[in-house]
Formats: structure tokens, C-alpha cells, sequence
């Protein structure tokens, strides 16, 4: 493995196993796990990473990754996935058996997870975007029930 995949690997780590909010802070954990890091080498790694600053559970901007399913388990003790939600969901719009569920840039993956996670009758399953979540429904599925549904896991889901 390179020097950059490890230190790719250990952002990984540190953004999943820490509350950090801020460069300077990711800066010193890196220099404390023996990666010491320019600011601008960081900025291009956190780019290259995908990573996005979400609101935690006391209201506060930490860094998360939104689409690395493999370190989120760690982050889930620290970011509240449905307070990210409350922010990230936009609306959602249904054609057919389907359905797009809007959000804020960078918040699709946490909004698919989370419905994903609340195993909610009638949906097949679901693909997340950037800023778009797109779910299957089952054939006859009832729109206002499923509305109903979502904005139990997506709050602020209208249509």
C-alpha cells in the first residue's frame, strides 16, 4: 500500500472514530499517527474522499463520509444519520411504482440509509446520488401511506 492510500485509510479512520471539525484538528490526529499532512494535501485528500460536513446530535458540523458504508458503523455512535436528514431532505416526488427523494448535496447517501435501514413496507429498494435518493416501489403501493412512511424516517419529506 502507499504512503497516500495509508494515509487515506487513517482519514478514514479518524473522521469515523472522532467527532472532528475542523482541518487543523484532522491535521494533528494525522501528525499523531505518524502521517504529518500540508493543508493542502488534506484538502485534496478530504475532495478525493468525498467527504462532507454534516450536523452531529448536539448541533455541531463534523466531517463524515457519505458514501463508505464500511466505516460507518464507528460514525453511527457519533452522527444521529435522521438529524442529518432533518436538514438534508428536501422533498419527494412519486411517477409510477417509483419515487426521488431531493436533498442537500452531499446528503442522499445518509437519507437512502436511513430508509434503507427502517425497512419500510412497500419499497423495494433504493439507489442514492449526490443529491438524489431513487427508490422502487412495489406495484399498487399507496402514495400517502408511503409518504406517511418516509417522513417517519425523512422528516422533512413533503411531496
Amino acid at each position: 500500500m502507499s504512503k497516500k492510500e495509508s494515509r487515506l485509510e487513517v482519514i478514514k479512520m479518524l473522521i469515523s472514530s472522532q467527532q472532528l471539525s475542523k482541518q487543523e484538528e484532522l491535521m494533528a490526529e494525522l501528525e499523531k499517527a505518524g502521517f504529518p499532512t500540508a493543508q493542502a494535501t488534506l484538502s485534496r485528500d478530504l475532495k478525493l474522499l468525498r467527504v462532507v460536513k454534516a450536523l452531529n446530535a448536539d448541533g455541531r458540523y463534523i466531517y463524515v463520509l457519505p458514501t463508505d458504508k464500511g466505516y460507518r458503523s464507528v460514525s453511527d455512535r457519533h452522527v444521529t444519520l435522521s438529524g442529518m436528514n432533518r436538514l438534508g431532505a428536501l422533498g419527494v416526488k412519486f411517477s409510477g411504482n417509483m419515487a426521488v427523494v431531493r436533498t442537500l448535496p452531499g446528503h442522499a447517501s445518509h437519507v437512502a440509509y436511513d430508509i434503507d435501514q427502517a425497512s419500510l413496507p412497500g419499497i423495494l429498494g433504493s439507489v442514492a446520488g449526490d443529491d438524489t435518493v431513487f427508490l422502487v416501489l412495489e406495484e399498487q403501493t399507496d402514495r400517502a401511506e408511503m409518504l406517511d412512511a418516509l417522513s417517519q424516517v425523512v422528516p422533512m419529506a413533503h411531496p
